[in-house]
């Protein structure tokens, strides 16, 4: 008996040690993987939009415009703009964009990695890919988080990108003015047809990169693509994510900017009903659409690349060479 109380204690000791050093351990892991993904589509989201936004703010004047639009008015505009304002006012608004992007990038990409997570152990599939469905769910709900976290700062971007310098100096005097003058429930006005344009942008445009990834795997038998494989993937996930869901950006602009530009559009259908009366179905929901094309592939093809690589990039220096994703 005496040897019996003395051994148990002791291969409890040995049974419980390694248990109690992993959590640790584990806990550390997962922070190491949220913040990686945050670092990353931070930085994704700065090199994308700061690349594009030349093309964006054009794009957003004639959203809010009635001005119809083509390629040669849209390189009008652009070389007037810089004749006028300066090469440099090209890039009016980016820093509220970048004020907005970097959160609304990083906490898009790290909510896409962990509801990719959840929906993966839901639905059985840990450490696989996803199927299809749970791929577009996985997408939605990170822009709707993104959105819903980061809208105010979408609404001073739009609001920056078509007054002239005199009016709004600063991020902070469009926050100031606004609530002053118009109240603070209009900094979330045109919320809801972002988040109903979020829920098809970002769930074809993640849904399409994920299936191009899985695809080339199985039929490449390359576990990874090059990063112009990646550019080419990203381009077609924005392609179709922004094709779906324009209209509803259209309408958000124009709802966004109505204080400033002498409008009044009080919801979605009556915004839509007016777009469509004035400018036509095709002409006004559509409006800027072709631009779209060239810098929304650009921009998500960039994202999504850059995104990637940093995470490739800041595993391997924790871990050391030969860990991809």
């Amino acid at each position: 008996m005496g040897n019996g109380v003395r051994e148990g204690p002791v291969e409890f000791q040995r049974d419980v040690e390694p248990v109690t050093a992993r959590i640790p351990a584990e806990d550390n892991q997962e922070k190491k993987k949220v913040l990686n993904s945050l670092m990353s589509g931070a930085l994704a989201g700065a090199v994308a939009k700061t690349a594009v936004a030349p093309l964006d703010r054009t794009k957003i004047m004639f959203q809010v415009s009635s001005k119809r639009f083509s390629a040669k008015e849209a390189y009008r505009l652009i070389y007037h703009t810089y004749l006028n304002e300066g090469f440099w006012s090209l890039w009016r608004g980016n820093s509220a964009t970048m004020v907005r992007v970097i959160p609304y990038a990083a906490i898009q990409f790290c909510a896409h990695e962990e509801y990719k997570q959840i929906l993966g152990n839901y639905y059985g599939f840990q450490g696989k890919a996803l199927t299809p469905f749970p791929r577009f769910i996985a997408g939605s709900l990170a822009g709707t988080t993104a959105a819903m976290v980061t809208y105010p700062l979408d609404m001073v971007r739009a609001r920056m990108a078509v007054t002239p310098k005199e009016m709004y100096s600063s991020i902070v005097h469009v926050f100031i003015r606004i609530s002053r003058e118009e109240g603070l429930k209009t900094l979330y006005r045109g919320f809801t047809p972002t988040i109903l344009g979020v829920i098809p942008y970002a769930g074809l445009s993640f849904f399409t990169y994920e299936t191009l990834k899985k695809v080339h795997a199985e039929h490449s038998g390359k576990a990874q693509p090059s990063p112009p494989e990646r550019l080419l993937f990203g381009a077609c996930a924005g392609l179709i994510g922004q094709s779906a869901s324009y209209p509803l950006d259209v309408v958000r602009r124009r709802m966004q900017t109505a204080g400033v530009l002498g409008h009044t559009y009080s919801s979605i259908l009556l915004t839509m009903r007016d777009i469509v009366r004035e400018e036509g179905l095709v002409r006004g929901l559509y409006k800027g659409l072709s631009m779209n094309w060239v810098k929304g592939p650009i921009a998500v093809g960039i994202s999504f690349t850059t995104f990637d690589l940093t995470q490739i990039l800041l595993r391997k220096l924790q871990h050391g060479p030969g860990l991809d994703r």
